[in-house]
């Protein structure tokens, strides 16, 4: 088939360069081939050369040319009314690129459980934007306790924070342990037994707790630590996932429940509460962030990260 009869459609895919565009559009604002080439800093030539290699791609003439320059023909207008959308969103995306380079300004977007976005997650946001004040940061409930990654796997957010329950064989997803937790018997500073030196679970079994529903991960350590000492579970229970729940009920002086080192190193003073000296024999929780392989990072998500490694190696829970 020859270059006339193929279809101008598919000539553009196969000589249409966005270069020979810009060339075109200089000449038209110019009016002139040789103002066009000094403005684009080409020689007359080349800006002849590319102008005849955009007609002979088109099969149609662009220029009408006389001795008083060069004047766009319909063909030209038409060409270049949607060239300049095409520059001007390339604009954009360019913008968008310098962006994505600039960990000084952008969005990233994180999913955490409450455990760790009550302290640690907001310590994390508050370093970050000390040093980037232009950054956006958007925090999702997500529970890593079930490791299902639904959240990163739909891509609703950029990474996970959370805890380690159990081994993770998940082929798609990237972890780094940046520091590890324990859970520990807590209760509010004003209960008469925060001020004893040594208290045994078996004293404790006449107290109200605020306990995790027993199908889950925290709910199932706090009656492995019961049966380990022989003990069943204690009558008096307030059963909830809520935080909420759980510190409002501790403000009165009269619950116990089970809490994490790494909330209490932000929240300890700040609810008043006492970590009791009882050891649980509960295991040791990697603290993790999770993101998905194969995923390219923005400069704003992997400053996040980098803060959460240092905001971690900077503190001592779960020893």
């Amino acid at each position: 088939m020859a270059l006339g009869q193929i279809p101008p459609s598919r000539r553009i895919d196969q000589r249409l360069k966005l270069r020979e565009l810009q060339v075109l559009a200089a000449v038209v604002d110019c009016g002139s081939m040789i103002k066009a080439a000094s403005q684009l800093g080409m020689s007359q030539p080349a800006v002849s050369a590319a102008i005849a290699n955009l007609e002979a791609g088109l099969g149609v003439q662009l220029l009408d040319r006389s001795p008083r320059g060069v004047e766009p023909t319909i063909y030209s207008r038409a060409l270049l009314s949607r060239g300049r959308v095409v520059f001007d969103e390339l604009r954009q995306g360019i913008k968008d690129i310098e962006s994505l380079l600039d960990p000084t300004s952008g969005e990233v977007r994180v999913g955490c459980p409450e455990a760790v976005a009550a302290g640690f997650v907001p310590a994390v946001i508050d370093r970050l934007c000390q040093r980037h004040p232009h950054v956006v940061v958007h925090v999702i409930t997500a529970q890593t306790g079930t490791q299902e990654f639904r959240e990163l796997r739909e891509r609703n957010v950029d990474i996970m924070l959370g805890r380690i329950f159990r081994p993770i064989t998940e082929d798609d997803i990237d972890i780094e342990i940046i520091g590890g937790d324990r859970l520990s018997v807590v209760t509010s500073s004003q209960n008469a037994i925060a001020r004893r030196r040594k208290v045994s679970l078996s004293e404790l079994m006449d107290k109200p707790w605020i306990i995790y529903p027993p199908n889950n991960v925290v709910g199932s350590f706090f009656a492995d630590a019961f049966r380990r000492q022989g003990l069943p579970l204690p009558q008096k229970q307030v059963i909830s996932f809520s935080l909420d729940v759980r510190m409002h009920l501790l403000a009165t002086g009269r619950y116990l429940t089970m809490l994490g080192g790494l909330l209490l190193h932000y929240n300890s003073e700040r609810w008043s509460l006492k970590r009791l000296p009882i050891d649980l024999g509960t295991p040791h929780m990697p603290i993790a962030v999770f993101t998905l392989k194969n995923r390219t990072l923005s400069p704003v998500a992997r400053a996040f990260i980098e803060q959460a490694r240092s905001l971690m190696r900077s503190i001592k829970v779960g020893e």
